[in-house]
């Protein structure tokens, strides 16, 4: 491993939360999973906070590689967490909102049944969505995509009891295969152009010779998009679900 700003506690400590609520949340006292689950939170974003501090004197983009993740033939991807500028800003909107989403959700969903189960799929929402943000390639980018899609489904399924529950959960999840298609066809379109999937790699091939990989560079950012653009209302819709669903389900 390079550096020394250990990316990797960032999304590790939120999944640990999410594995000590999840397994044993239930068994304990309320305030235990409560405890557990800001604590999850709030760790990251000062840590965030602290990284914040020194990034002026980083040289980005900054990477930390924890090994080989896949090696097949000529397909190679690493375990690895990139730091810029874009990353900086959102590590500080996800850990800092989140932890007041957290701190909102103890009032909001204080008597409410499987308390310690829905901070465990907080947690666990927190975790693949600092995956996402901090990866290096766009494979492990992937991983934390499909994350945040089964974190949203887990969320909107909370009340599973509820047929409006049920009916929303299998709604998003639908939805969500829609976005996963088209990014998933971007990734092999990234990879046919240029034989690689790290980001650092596919930049500066597509900033050195951008006319080499035209139109089929139009094709695979469309791909991408449409990916994003399911996944943007993936969020908004799901803290308006939860919201509806909360208050008004039978």
């Amino acid at each position: 491993m390079t550096g020394s700003l250990n990316l990797w506690l960032i999304p590790l400590v939120p999944f640990a939360g999410f594995l000590v609520n999840g397994l044993i949340g239930r068994k304990l006292p309320k305030a235990f999973a409560t405890a557990v689950a800001l604590i999850a939170t709030l760790i990251p974003f000062l840590h965030v906070v602290k990284i914040w501090f020194q990034f002026p004197s980083l040289t980005v983009p900054y990477v930390e590689n924890l090994g080989t993740w896949i090696w097949t033939g000529n397909f190679h991807a690493d375990f690895a967490l990139q730091l810029d500028q874009l990353t900086m800003i959102m590590l500080l909107v996800v850990t800092g909102v989140g932890f007041l989403i957290h701190i909102y959700s103890v009032g909001y969903m204080a008597h409410e049944e499987g308390y310690w189960r829905f901070f465990a799929y907080l947690n666990l929402f927190m975790f693949f969505m600092l995956t996402l943000v901090l990866s290096e390639n766009f494979l492990l980018m992937f991983v934390g995509w499909e994350g945040v899609g089964l974190a949203s489904y887990l969320l909107i399924g909370f009340y599973f009891l509820r047929d409006s529950a049920a009916k929303a959960g299998i709604k998003a999840f639908v939805v969500n295969r829609i976005g996963d298609f088209g990014f998933i066809l971007g990734i092999f379109g990234v990879f046919a152009l240029f034989g690689s999937l790290d980001f650092q790699r596919v930049f500066a091939a597509a900033a050195a010779n951008p006319s080499a990989y035209t139109p089929y560079m139009t094709v695979v950012c469309l791909l991408l998009f449409v990916g994003a653009l399911v996944f943007i209302n993936k969020l908004t819709w799901l803290s308006g679900k939860l919201t509806f669903l909360n208050r008004f389900s039978l």
